[in-house]
């Protein structure tokens, strides 16, 4: 996370070192990047770069956590405007997803990322945490999702579902990455999983 310093420079300082940062995380990912191409960009002294972080991988990890948290955000108001429907929200969040790769830095941010994961970045996007930590992280998300159309008991259940389809969605924009597949290609694909989850694989 930045250090205390960084939250008290003047926002538009702020955003200048974030931009410098998204341009050379899209250049090369993180083992490549270098911090002083991202000093350069931004227009400061190398020294000032570790007033306002430890080093390129807490700039790194911030900018993911940035992005997790406006996707968890935009997750909340798609399950409000679909009535707590869990699965019809994530098919929309996906395609939000989708779209935003529209932006060519945006998306050469994020594939770098994907397609070079390790367990930091694994962590960082995922939910991978206990059941308490998630439930004290995310009660807003659990507010807003309709458990009577889920087959789950408790919310622990709730937990495991979420992990699935974590992973269902992980895994299909890493294809989507790997596999240079089209929008709408990327876009079905991802719909025939959840939608599989949602009608169930098990025949009675």
């Amino acid at each position: 996370m930045p250090k205390q310093t960084f939250f008290n420079l003047p926002i538009d300082k702020q955003e200048m070192l974030i931009d410098a940062a998204m341009t050379e995380f899209s250049r090369a990912p993180l083992h490549e990047a270098t911090i002083s191409n991202i000093v350069k960009h931004a227009g400061i002294a190398r020294g000032s770069f570790y007033q306002y972080f430890e080093d390129k991988e807490d700039l790194f990890f911030y900018l993911l956590e940035k992005y997790t948290e406006q996707n968890e955000a935009k997750y909340i108001s798609l399950l409000q405007e679909n009535d707590g429907d869990l699965f019809e929200a994530t098919i929309q969040i996906y395609k939000f997803m989708l779209q935003a790769f529209q932006n060519q830095e945006h998306r050469v941010f994020i594939e770098n990322a994907f397609l070079n994961m390790n367990h930091k970045i694994v962590k960082s996007m995922t939910n991978n945490e206990d059941l308490e930590k998630f439930i004290n992280r995310r009660p807003e998300m659990i507010r807003y999702i309709d458990q009577k159309k889920l087959n789950i008991t408790e919310e622990r259940e709730l937990f495991h579902v979420l992990k699935i389809i974590d992973s269902v969605t992980i895994q299909n924009l890493i294809q989507n990455f790997a596999l240079e597949l089209t929008f709408e290609e990327s876009l079905q694909n991802h719909k025939t999983e959840i939608n599989l989850l949602k009608k169930g694989l098990a025949r009675n």
